[in-house]
């Protein structure tokens, strides 16, 4: 479990703006800690782990926001494809201001070192997206769910960040994965049918 506090998340918050320029950084910390009238030193007990540990919080600081936005909307009326499309499309346009922290974020963890962290706010994100959706499964598809989803939202996360088309060719790119693992779970149905 990661830890929360308002504190964190104000923090994560007033260092956003500077990301863009100095990066997942110290001085990126600082500088937001200034803004918000804090110690700038306030990160070591803030943040222990450094900045991979500020990218870890904030990503979980998106998939409470993603979720408090899901909660306003009638998502239960959707079916279940649809409910996930949305629920990313919810991720996507909430992070189209911070497009250039979030490719830093992913460029972060990209690195070896960082691949556990990598792969566990990628499982937390499919799951975060997965209760949003209102899945409660709690067998052996609850894993198979996840693990699909999360391949599915890490590359269309990646064609986001790397594609001139925005938010639409992004949804597109995704209604296409989509539609592939529709089709594969139809193919699998027949075989097992």
């Amino acid at each position: 479990m990661i830890e929360r506090s308002p504190e964190r998340d104000a923090a994560i918050r007033a260092t956003l703006p500077h990301v863009p320029r100095l990066g997942w950084t110290t001085a990126a910390l600082e500088a937001g800690l200034r803004d918000a009238g804090q110690e700038p030193a306030a990160h070591r007990w803030l943040f222990p782990r450094g900045p991979v540990g500020v990218v870890e919080a904030w990503i979980d600081l998106r998939d409470r926001e993603m979720e408090d936005m899901a909660a306003r909307e009638d998502l239960l009326a959707l079916r279940i494809p649809a409910r996930i499309r949305r629920l990313i499309e919810i991720r996507l346009r909430a992070a189209e201001p911070q497009r250039e922290a979030l490719r830093r974020a992913t460029a972060l963890l990209a690195l070896p070192w960082n691949a556990g962290v990598a792969a566990r706010s990628l499982g937390r994100t499919a799951d975060a997206i997965w209760a949003a959706a209102g899945d409660s499964s709690a067998d052996i598809s609850w894993y198979t769910r996840r693990a699909s989803l999360a391949a599915i939202y890490a590359a269309t996360m990646a064609y986001w960040l790397r594609e001139p088309g925005g938010v639409p060719a992004a949804l597109e790119f995704l209604d296409r994965r989509l539609e592939g693992l529709a089709r594969m779970q139809r193919r699998r149905a027949t075989k097992q049918g």
